[in-house]
């Protein structure tokens, strides 16, 4: 069964909408003057209908290549101690990664932890 790896969506004026989470509610209004929405995050995609919208989810069934480049993960930085960002698995460290799969996996997605070994061996083949 297909899962949702990262749900975001463009504007017709460029705007990216981002639902991070389920129940992650988060609207925009366009150029054009018109209300866009995306909720849902990994569990579920839930969007206006504008019809001039443009849905950029990213699922399991997508090659590495792209998911690198659009799966995120949230990080306080290599000490801890710096502002909560969201970086993409590409974006990641060797050592951060490594990490990650050694300290997370109970507690991460089981797709997350797999692009995240994906990109491991993605960095071994370069």
């Amino acid at each position: 069964m297909l899962k949702i790896l990262n749900s975001r969506m463009r504007t017709p004026d460029g705007t990216i909408l981002e639902s991070h989470y389920r129940h992650d509610y988060v609207t925009h209004t366009d150029a054009n003057g018109k209300e866009y929405m995306l909720d849902g995050g990994c569990e579920y995609v839930k969007s206006s209908a504008n019809g001039d919208e443009y849905l950029l989810t990213i699922y399991t069934d997508f090659p590495h290549a792209v998911s690198r480049l659009h799966v995120k993960w949230g990080t306080y930085g290599k000490d801890g101690y710096q502002p909560f960002k969201r970086i993409t698995i590409a974006e990641m460290s060797t050592e951060h990664l490594e990490a990650c799969i050694a300290t997370q996996k109970e507690t991460m997605r089981p797709e997350i932890y797999k692009v995240m070994q994906d990109e491991l061996g993605h960095r071994d083949e370069s």
